[in-house]
């Protein structure tokens, strides 16, 4: 099957076009080569909590997005707010995500404990927070890219999730 997935920047600088958008950039080949998704939405919004939240709503509801990967505003400036929006529009946790993230992206750098992006399910959509840096996104998002395809498939009800 492939997987609509939706890409999300939280950037102020990103959203005025004063920085281009590399860490999305490795997300679509990620998702495109390692995952078989289609991209159907890809946008940027300022570290903005409401713009975040909308986005978020509108990919999962909207676009019916399997997948919102979202970079940017995980980490502990005043203006990183990504996780607090997550944290508003979903209905349940998936910590162990974000755990073996973490966990995965340690091994490389002792800067990936500061991440503080969450996952969780809004609907039958996961929405999985990566961090802001190309480096970041590619450590993280690989470091769960195997289970993604199960957990997709889970949220869709193509199988339960005892299933071999």
């Amino acid at each position: 099957m492939q997987w609509k997935v939706a890409l999300l920047t939280a950037s102020d600088k990103g959203s005025r076009g004063e920085r281009e958008d590399t860490s999305a950039q490795v997300i679509r080949e990620l998702v495109e080569e390692e995952l078989g998704g289609q991209i159907v939405d890809y946008r940027i919004v300022p570290d903005e909590q409401d713009e975040i939240m909308a986005a978020i709503i509108e990919m999962t509801e909207y676009y019916q997005a399997d997948l919102v990967l979202t970079t940017g505003g995980t980490g502990l400036a005043p203006r990183d707010i990504t996780p607090e929006a997550t944290l508003k529009v979903i209905d349940r946790e998936v910590p162990g995500l974000a755990e073996a993230m973490r966990m995965g992206a340690l091994h490389k750098t002792r800067r990936a404990m500061l991440s503080r992006g969450v996952c969780g399910i809004r609907g039958s959509s996961l929405i999985v927070n990566l961090p802001g840096s190309p480096k970041g996104v590619h450590e993280s998002l690989m470091a769960i890219m195997d289970q993604l395809p199960h957990a997709l498939a889970i949220l869709s009800g193509q199988h339960g999730d005892h299933n071999a």
